[in-house]
């Protein structure tokens, strides 16, 4: 399986910024579709944004205009520039890499974005 790792959280004020990284460690990472999800406390994990292997983007609603996922498929990463940032994106965020066709459905431990309001 692939190994993810995501870094990058921390603390954050309303209003600020941060950038999430997540590293996959795999030669096929240009094949792999990849996203980030998040989970708040007491809810449901969703999916916040996606990034396929041609590069194509889709957000959630809730983030779109203020976060922007890329890839660096030389450093096989994919990073979440998180702006303008709200109380209500405090959650843990996961990076999940994917492919159907190499079967392939790996997380990452999760990173924790506090934003405090």
């Amino acid at each position: 399986q692939v190994q993810v790792v995501e870094s990058g959280g921390g603390l954050a004020q309303a209003g600020g910024s941060l950038k999430l990284s997540c590293a996959a460690s795999t030669y096929i990472f240009k094949s792999l579709i990849m996203e980030w999800h998040r989970q708040a406390p007491g809810k449901q994990r969703e999916l916040v944004a996606t990034i396929t292997s041609e590069g194509d983007t889709n957000y959630a609603d809730s983030v779109k205009g203020r976060f922007t996922i890329s890839r660096d498929n030389a450093k096989k990463t994919v990073g979440l520039q998180m702006n303008s940032l709200k109380s209500e994106d405090t959650a843990v965020y996961y990076c999940n890499a994917k492919s159907t066709y190499y079967s392939v459905d790996s997380w990452g431990q999760g990173t924790q974005v506090t934003v405090s309001s």
